[in-house]
């Protein structure tokens, strides 16, 4: 009888220690955190090619220091497709047909502007600097130099 408790505690004991080895396979991933797994790096890829591409861009620039985020993104959205599209399709995919295009246009895109003013604040600032040079365009640069005695 000893042996056989003797045999359970050890076996409990095992199990114990392999599980604790072992986390993931305890503790199965739950489906939120796998949505969230899968989908967090096509959100973060779609964003970054609309902070690359506007930053790149003069016009999507003009619009973005503006706060004008929807047409910024509409300058250059055609380049950032491919990024947009895995995401809607995995969030089809994990949620439904037509899941991806209602969160692209819902809450993905009622938080993309706030996204990238963060991430493109730099170049949206206007950096002011002294100059002791006359401007080229100046009223001081047409009149002739005083001759000199």
């Amino acid at each position: 009888m000893r042996a056989l408790l003797y045999g359970v505690i050890w076996t409990l004991a095992a199990v114990e220690l392999a599980a604790a080895a072992h986390p993931a396979a305890a503790a199965p991933v739950s489906r939120a955190e796998h949505r969230r797994a899968v989908l967090a790096p096509l959100e973060q890829a779609a964003t970054d090619c609309f902070a690359e591409t506007i930053g790149n861009n003069p016009a999507a620039l003009a619009h973005a220091r503006a706060g004008r985020w929807y047409e910024a993104a509409g300058v250059i959205g055609f380049l950032c497709r491919p990024e947009v599209d895995a995401m809607t399709k995995a969030r089809d995919h994990l949620e439904g047909r037509g899941a991806g295009g209602r969160y692209f246009t819902g809450p993905y895109a009622r938080h993309l502007g706030q996204e990238l003013a963060r991430r493109l604040e730099p170049l949206l600032t206007t950096k002011a600097f002294a100059n002791a040079e006359p401007r080229p365009d100046s009223e001081a640069s047409a009149v002739a130099p005083a001759a000199e005695p």
